[in-house]
């Protein structure tokens, strides 16, 4: 399958199970509570299959636009309802009623979320061990102390066990832009802690990569510039590469080490490179182009050295819990996550997080495609983390939004009567004008990062 097509089939599964379990919440809490159903659409536009069914012949929709959802209840602010049923619609129902309606669909979306990370941390999530490498001069990391081969054991006091819990731990610090206490353990065991001043963190870092900026970076083992497998119909096999090659130099300057081999390939996408080799004893003069991979990138198309690849799976680590103990990790995980989201609009509110972070359908269908690529794990993750998503937005106090109608409810628990007309209409106009903007800027977003990388 190529991988437009892969991607937009990832993005529809994605949007398609979360908008289906969304709805979902609220038909099911709708029907608890005795209102009566006369839609659940999948979709948006035009019928494309239906069936109705139970009592009061609900119809089931699959319709043509797959971006989206909804479940249409009798109401009579909409449409007129029949006698018999008055009773059963939505707005005669107690604003108690009304209010565990509209929160069952974000709960449905943090509950997916929740069971999603439960099977990720039943099966196992992979990840590599935080262990560093030599920091780079002047960086925080360098100015605070980090060593090579230290291994990261806490951030901010709490414990760590693969590079993403450090990454993670991080970005939440780095919103306060404060100096933050990172525990290390060196080879011979002994454990030390170091302050990373984070006060020079700028808006825009956030939404690159922070660690970098930093200065942590992951350990690599050191190896010779060794080619392993050379891969079929590659740049290096029509330069004449073999298996066992080794790489002394690059247009007159000496390699050293793999690292510093592929750092020169990495960077010389579609120009002709004049490799040194080393064969067998022999030196020999080849020519070389890398291929452009998508990201920019060039390739040659060799496997690193047995040697190596054992040394870089000697960082590899699985994190896995057992069945109880992951359900309250999972429960843990989506609250961080739906805290920290939070938090991060009301920032970019004030204007201390850049808008850049706000992504829209693009990135989210690259990523869906990305993580399709990856594998199940990746693809839960994600999903996982976009159910999240979903329900912290839906929960904004937005008109037209469940939030927005959370509002108005504890507005008439409040007043005692339910707001006038002529206040939703406004809320609805300025709820309108106010997703239409955010749309906006999460457009130009992800267009900025299709151009910009």
């Amino acid at each position: 399958m190529g991988d437009i097509a892969l991607t937009v089939l990832a993005f529809l599964v994605t949007v398609g199970v979360l908008v289906v379990v969304h709805e979902y919440g609220h038909y099911l809490m709708a029907r608890a509570m005795g209102v009566k159903i006369l839609r659940f659409s999948v979709g948006f536009g035009r019928t494309v299959f239906v069936r109705r069914s139970g009592a009061d012949r609900t119809e089931w929709v699959l319709a043509a636009i797959p971006l989206g959802g909804y479940v249409k209840m009798a109401d009579e602010r909409e449409a007129p309802v029949e006698a018999a049923d008055r009773s059963r619609a939505f707005n005669n129902k107690s604003v108690a009623a009304r209010i565990a309606i509209v929160l069952a669909g974000p709960v449905a979306n943090f509950l997916l979320a929740v069971l999603l990370y439960w099977v990720l941390f039943v099966a196992g999530m992979p990840g590599d061990k935080p262990v560093l490498g030599d920091p780079p001069r002047g960086t925080p990391a360098a100015v605070a102390g980090f060593a090579n081969g230290e291994v990261v054991v806490s951030v901010a006091g709490e414990p760590v066990v693969t590079w993403n819990d450090v990454r993670w731990l991080l970005l939440k610090q780095a919103v306060k832009r404060e100096s933050t206490l990172l525990e290390v353990q060196s080879g011979d065991g002994l454990r030390t802690t170091h302050s990373l001043d984070m006060s020079g963190v700028t808006k825009d870092d956030l939404d690159q990569d922070l660690l970098a900026k930093l200065g942590l970076r992951p350990f690599r083992p050191s190896a010779p510039a060794r080619l392993g497998r050379i891969v079929e119909a590659s740049a290096a096999q029509r330069a004449g590469l073999q298996e066992g090659d080794r790489i002394v130099g690059i247009d007159a300057k000496p390699i050293a080490t793999w690292d510093e081999f592929t750092a020169v390939v990495r960077a010389s996408a579609g120009k002709t490179l004049a490799l040194d080799v080393d064969r067998g004893g022999q030196r020999i003069a080849l020519n070389a182009i890398p291929e452009a991979r998508k990201n920019g990138m060039g390739q040659l198309g060799v496997e690193p050295p047995p040697e190596l690849i054992q040394a870089i799976k000697k960082l590899e680590t699985t994190v896995r819990y057992g069945p109880v103990q992951a359900a309250g990790k999972a429960a843990a995980k989506v609250w961080d996550l739906s805290v920290f989201s939070v938090k991060m609009l009301g920032r970019m509110v004030v204007g201390d997080v850049s808008w850049k972070n706000l992504s829209g359908p693009i990135t989210i269908a690259d990523y869906a495609g990305q993580s399709a690529r990856l594998g199940w794990i990746t693809s839960l993750a994600f999903l996982a983390l976009v159910s999240v998503s979903l329900g912290v937005l839906n929960l904004l106090p937005i008109p037209l939004l469940d939030g927005g109608h959370l509002v108005y409810y504890f507005a008439e628990i409040v007043r005692g009567k339910p707001v006038s007309e002529r206040v939703l209409e406004i809320g609805q106009r300025f709820g309108l004008a106010l997703l239409l903007g955010l749309t906006f800027f999460a457009f130009y977003n992800d267009i900025n990062r299709l151009f910009t990388g």
